[in-house]
């Protein structure tokens, strides 16, 4: 899924898959990924949105499924460029998902921006599991 027709388009052609157009706050399905690839997508959503699509996305997933999620690297939240930009540290996305109970970080690293001229950003990267319920 994106939100972009065109992108959805070529991905499909490329994939040979059914690639839907949809927003991440659309996301209504419950238990039905293994797993959610947001990199650098999400972190054009402000701070609230941004809660409600990352427990969107964690009911979306099956069991002990897995979210990827990067933000740019910072306190910044706001308009940069044209667009509006929430950045994270490892503090500030603990904050984030510390209600979504049902999300565990399994692993997070902070990365250079690979591009030219941009060698000097800095990405936080997150892997996060869907706990597996524990039956009582």
């Amino acid at each position: 899924m994106d939100g972009s027709a065109e992108l959805c388009r070529l991905a499909g052609e490329y994939t040979g898959i059914r690639v839907r157009q949809m927003l991440f706050g659309d996301l209504s399905e419950v238990k039905v990924y293994d797993g959610i690839w947001a990199c650098a997508s999400v972190l054009h959503l402000p701070e609230h949105e941004l809660r409600d699509v990352t427990g969107k996305m964690a009911a979306a997933l099956k069991e002990n499924g897995v979210l990827y999620l990067s933000f740019k690297y910072g306190t910044f939240s706001g308009e940069r460029d044209g667009r509006f930009f929430t950045d994270m540290t490892e503090a500030s996305f603990a904050d984030l998902i510390r209600e979504i109970v049902n999300l565990a970080v399994e692993e997070q690293w902070v990365t250079c921006d690979v591009r030219r001229g941009r060698e000097g950003e800095r990405w936080l990267n997150v892997i996060l599991r869907k706990r597996i319920r524990q039956k009582h």
